[in-house]
C-alpha cells in the first residue's frame, strides 16, 4: 500500500484517512511538538501506518478495545491513529486513576491491551491483580524509569503498514463518563461522529488563519473529549502543530512562556488556568498576542479574570458547551451571528440541531427555562453494553437528552442555567456525587452519606461530605474527617474526593426517601451570591487541571 496517495473516499469510513490527506498536503510540516522533540505530519502518518500493522503482530484485531493510560505525549497520539488504522477501538483513561477505577474500565472494556507509562505501571499492575486479567501491556520510554521486563516498548510495536476499513458507524473511542447514579458508561463514538468534529475551521477560531498555521497548545488532559477532539485531532487534521504538555503538571507560568516561545495561535483552558495566568506574580511579563483563539469551559470565568487576562493577551476569551457524548463541542461564542456574547455558550455548530423542552417533552419558548436536548452528527451511537440506558438516553425523535437545564433568547444564543443532574464541576473536571457516597458508604464507621458541591474560589466548587456515623461511632474519636479523605484519596482521583468532611445526626429526606440536597447546600448560598454577580455560565465538558 502507497501511504503517499491520497484516498478519494477521505469523506467517509475510517476517520484516519482525513490524516492521510493532510500528511499528503503539508508532510513537511510539523505535526507534533515535546520538549524539543518534532514530528512531521509524513513521519506521523508513516509512524501510525506502522503501528496499527504491530498491534496486528500483537493479536489485536478490529473491534477489540485498545486502553490508553496515558499522561499527555506524543504517543498517544500515535496510538490513537494508528488503533483508527488497525480497526482497533481506543479507551482513554484518566491518568490520576486508581486501582479500582482502572480495574473497572479494563473489565468493562474486555481490553485486549494497554498503553501505559512506566510512573502510572504499578497501578495498572494493582488492576490487572484484581481483574485476574492478562493482557499485553505497552510501555512508552522514560529516560527517569525503566519498563517491566514483560513489557513491550512502544517503539517495537511496529509491522507492515495498515489501514482496515470502517464502516462509519463503526465505533472508534470509547470514552468513559459517569452519571449521578450507578457506573461509569462507556460512549459508543464511531467514525462518522468523530470526522464531524474534524470540519475545519477549528472551533473557537474567531479569525481568518490557515489550518497549517495553527499552533495548538495541549494542557488540557487528552484523556478528555475536549482535550483529544479540540485541542489535539481537530487542529492536526487541519495541518497545524500540537505542543504537548502534562496536564498532571500545570504550571502558569511554564505555559506563558510557551505561548510566547512557540507563538501559540491556539489554547483551550478551563477557569482555573486562565486565574492561574492572571494571578501569575510574572502574569504581563510574556509576549501572548500570538493567541488567535483563547477557549474556555468547564465552569463559570469571573469578569475579573476574563477581562484582565484579555487586556493582555489582546484575544477574547470564548466559552463553549459539549459532552462526552456528542464527542466535544455542540455550542460555541466563536462564529456565532452576533459576536461573542459573554455568559452564553453562544450559538449551534451549523451541525446541530437542538432544542429545549419541558417536563413534558414540549419545546418552551425563548427565554424560559428547560433541558437541553441535541441532535447531530457528532452525537454519540449509544452507551457500551447498555441498551436500556441508551434508549433513555434519546427522545423518540432521536434527540440526546443532556440532563443540563438551558435557556436561549431571540438570537438563538444559549445560556446553561443549572444542571438536572447532581455533577460538581471541580476546576474543570466533573466528580459524580454517587460514586463518592457509594465509596464513603464501604467504610465501615458510615451509616449513610451525601456529597454536595460548595463554592470555592480557585476550583469553581469541590466536593463536600456529610456523613451519619454508623451506631456506637463516635466522630473524632473512633472516626475522623481526615481519616476518611485519606481513605478516599486511597480509592479515587485526587481531583475527587471531598474537601469537607461534616458529620450530621441524619440527613434530610423526603417522604419517599430521597436526600434533600438543596438543604445541604443551604450552608453555602450566602457565600454563593456574594459571588454571584461575577460569574458566568461555562461550559459542560469535563477537563483541567
Amino acid at each position: 500500500m502507497d501511504l503517499t496517495d491520497v484516498d478519494s473516499t477521505a469523506t467517509e469510513g475510517n476517520v484516519v484517512k482525513l490524516f492521510d490527506e493532510t500528511a499528503a498536503l503539508h508532510g513537511d510540516e510539523q505535526a507534533m511538538e515535546h520538549h524539543g522533540e518534532r514530528t512531521t505530519h509524513a513521519e506521523l502518518r508513516d509512524r501510525t501506518a506502522s503501528f496499527a500493522g504491530g498491534l496486528h503482530e500483537l493479536g489485536l484485531e478490529p473491534d477489540d478495545h485498545l486502553l490508553l493510560f496515558l499522561p499527555n505525549c506524543p504517543e498517544f497520539v500515535v496510538a490513537s491513529l494508528g488503533a483508527f488504522r488497525a480497526g482497533v477501538v481506543i479507551s482513554p483513561v484518566n491518568p490520576q486513576y486508581k486501582r479500582r477505577e482502572v480495574a473497572y474500565q479494563l473489565e468493562d472494556t474486555d481490553a485486549k491491551a494497554v498503553v501505559t507509562h512506566p510512573s502510572l505501571r504499578p497501578v495498572v499492575d494493582q488492576a490487572l491483580e484484581e481483574t485476574g486479567r492478562e493482557i499485553d501491556v505497552i510501555t512508552v520510554e522514560s529516560q527517569y524509569m525503566d519498563r517491566e521486563p514483560d513489557d513491550i516498548f512502544f517503539e517495537d510495536v511496529r509491522g507492515e503498514p495498515t489501514l482496515v476499513e470502517r464502516a462509519d458507524d463503526d465505533v472508534a473511542l470509547l470514552p468513559y463518563t459517569s452519571g449521578t447514579t450507578g457506573e461509569p458508561k462507556g460512549v459508543k463514538l464511531t467514525h462518522r461522529n468523530t470526522r464531524a468534529q474534524l470540519n475545519w475551521p477549528l472551533t473557537g477560531t474567531t479569525v481568518d488563519i490557515d489550518p497549517e498555521g495553527v499552533r495548538s497548545l495541549i494542557w488540557l488532559p487528552l484523556y478528555h473529549i475536549t482535550g483529544f477532539t479540540h485541542t489535539a485531532l481537530q487542529p492536526l487534521a487541519g495541518g497545524g502543530s500540537l505542543y504537548f504538555r502534562s496536564a498532571l503538571e500545570w504550571d502558569a507560568q511554564a505555559c506563558m512562556e510557551l505561548i510566547e516561545d512557540e507563538e501559540i495561535t491556539h489554547f483551550v483552558g478551563v477557569t482555573t488556568m486562565y486565574a492561574d495566568m492572571v494571578e501569575s506574580d510574572s502574569f504581563g511579563e510574556y509576549d501572548m498576542t500570538s493567541l488567535e483563539s483563547a477557549s474556555e469551559g468547564g465552569a463559570k470565568l469571573s469578569t475579573n479574570v476574563q477581562e484582565r487576562f484579555e487586556a493582555t493577551a489582546g484575544v477574547d476569551i470564548s466559552e463553549g458547551y459539549g459532552l462526552t457524548e456528542t464527542h466535544g463541542a455542540t455550542h460555541t461564542q466563536s462564529g456565532s451571528s452576533f459576536g461573542l456574547r459573554h455568559g452564553t455558550i453562544g450559538q449551534p455548530l451549523r451541525m446541530t440541531d437542538c432544542k429545549i423542552v419541558d417536563e413534558s417533552g414540549d419545546e418552551v419558548a425563548p427565554g424560559e427555562e428547560g433541558e437541553l436536548l441535541v441532535r447531530g452528527p457528532q452525537v454519540m451511537s449509544g452507551y457500551h453494553d447498555l441498551p436500556a440506558a441508551t434508549e433513555r438516553a434519546f427522545t423518540e425523535r432521536g434527540y440526546f437528552r443532556t440532563g443540563d437545564i438551558a435557556r436561549r433568547d431571540r438570537n438563538n444564543y444559549y445560556e446553561i442555567v443549572d444542571r438536572k443532574k447532581h455533577v460538581i464541576v471541580t476546576a474543570g473536571y466533573n466528580v459524580y456525587p454517587s460514586e463518592l457516597e457509594n465509596l464513603l458508604l464501604e467504610h465501615e464507621a458510615i451509616a449513610d452519606a451525601a456529597v454536595v458541591g460548595i463554592s470555592d474560589e480557585r476550583r469553581n466548587e469541590v466536593p463536600k461530605a456529610f456523613v451519619v456515623p454508623a451506631a456506637d461511632v463516635e466522630p473524632g474519636t473512633d472516626v475522623t474527617s481526615e481519616a476518611l479523605a485519606e481513605y478516599c484519596l486511597e480509592r479515587v482521583a485526587e481531583y475527587k474526593h471531598p474537601r469537607e468532611i461534616e458529620f450530621i445526626d441524619q440527613l434530610p429526606r423526603t417522604t419517599s426517601g430521597k436526600i434533600q440536597k438543596y438543604k445541604l447546600e443551604a450552608n453555602d448560598e450566602s457565600a454563593d451570591d456574594e459571588s454571584a454577580d461575577e460569574n458566568r455560565s461555562g461550559s459542560g465538558t469535563e477537563a483541567g487541571p
